[in-house]
């Protein structure tokens, strides 16, 4: 198959490990292989250390399975598949989708999430929200329905806006789908990091027998060096392909990373609570600093996850914007082309410990540039 780069990763690529400062992370800092030790039961020190570095069950380690359903309302091992995130993400779009398939996507998103769809040539919809809000309207959605839709690719909470769904808009967006009988794939990654008064949304495995969720260790848990990730949907048999296409990628997951794992699930709130600590300070931090910079034209606080996407009042692309400010400051943004998004938008991320410093450095960059 032919596919385009990732624009995002390579981004990621060139700044990630060079630049001091990183104000676009969407993931919370990763807590130490120490953390997860400190906290594991006898039972699950007995795993660790008696682990051998074999190869695993395909379908994932069944205490790992068990583990992960302690968060559904399904209790079949049977309905979890483990793999890599991104594995996942590619194995489901090969697995369901042919070329005379439309399909529809959440806009602005993650890269791989339309970006496979592309590269099987299926038709293309996006959908997408309002930009003084960033809410999406089912109602939208429903007017991109066509005959052939086989697919609706959604992320709640949303990377990069912030934006998350009500239940009844959820629900909307179910009984659509299963009327015309189409799947919907969810992303789910930043699952149960909901701010404030949010209400969290159910799982779309739990409420939809057509509905496929994909979760894992890499934002809620802050543990993204384990790459595991998870599927979990009511239909076995799509699973049973995603587990067969597997056989020509990783086959099976890092023994290490199963039992880690298993830890980090079994005590979820050590790693949630902080997490969600940290981006409700971050948040409050970057809203007052907004405030006072005339460059921040709109920001949206979000809803729910780690990110924002912030509009800035500037005579440039967020590109080049983004592109000067590493080479000046440190700091590496992400900017709206990474997205394939237009308008002068940079992603904020608010799961790390070192915002503060950054918004110091970042207002003296904007004030010496800018005014």
């Amino acid at each position: 198959m032919r596919i385009n780069n990732f624009k995002l990763e390579r981004y990621f690529g060139i700044h990630e490990f060079t630049a001091k400062y990183l104000l676009s992370s969407s993931d919370c800092d990763g807590y130490p292989m120490h953390d997860l030790l400190e906290i594991a039961s006898r039972e699950e020190i007995n795993l660790w250390e008696n682990i051998k570095l074999g190869y695993t069950e395909s379908e994932g380690h069944p205490l790992l399975r068990e583990a992960i359903l302690q968060h559904y309302q399904l209790s079949d091992i049977a309905n979890v598949l483990v793999a890599s995130p991104g594995e996942l993400n590619f194995i489901t779009m090969n697995v369901l989708l042919k070329p005379t398939d439309h399909v529809i996507c959440i806009s602005p998103s993650y890269q791989s999430l339309y970006e496979i769809v592309r590269s099987i040539q299926c038709e293309l919809s996006y959908w997408k929200p309002n930009p003084t809000t960033w809410a999406y309207d089912p109602s939208d959605l429903e007017n991109l329905i066509r005959p052939n839709t086989k697919l609706i690719i959604i992320n709640f909470p949303h990377n990069p806006t912030g934006s998350y769904l009500t239940l009844d808009e959820l629900n909307q967006l179910v009984d659509l789908a299963r009327k015309q009988n189409i799947y919907i794939f969810s992303d789910e990654m930043y699952h149960k990091l909901v701010i404030g008064n949010t209400i969290a949304l159910p799982p779309i495995c739990d409420i939809y027998e057509k509905g496929i969720s994909l979760w894992g260790m890499s934002k809620t848990f802050g543990l993204a060096g384990l790459r595991t990730g998870w599927l979990v949907s009511q239909d076995t048999t799509f699973l049973k392909k995603v587990l067969a296409f597997k056989d020509y990628l990783s086959i099976c997951s890092s023994a290490p990373s199963e039992v880690l794992s298993i830890i980090a699930l079994n005590h979820l709130d050590y790693f949630l609570a902080p997490n969600l600590k940290k981006i409700h300070t971050n948040i409050q931090l970057f809203k007052a600093f907004a405030e006072k910079q005339t460059v921040i034209d709109q920001f949206i606080p979000p809803r729910a996850g780690s990110t924002a996407f912030v509009k800035l009042n500037i005579n440039q692309s967020a590109l080049t914007f983004s592109d000067q400010l590493v080479e000046a400051t440190g700091i590496m943004a992400v900017p709206a082309e990474m997205f394939e998004y237009e308008g002068t938008y940079i992603r904020v991320g608010f799961g790390r410990k070192i915002m503060l410093e950054i918004l110091e450095r970042l207002g003296n960059y904007l004030s010496e540039k800018y005014t």
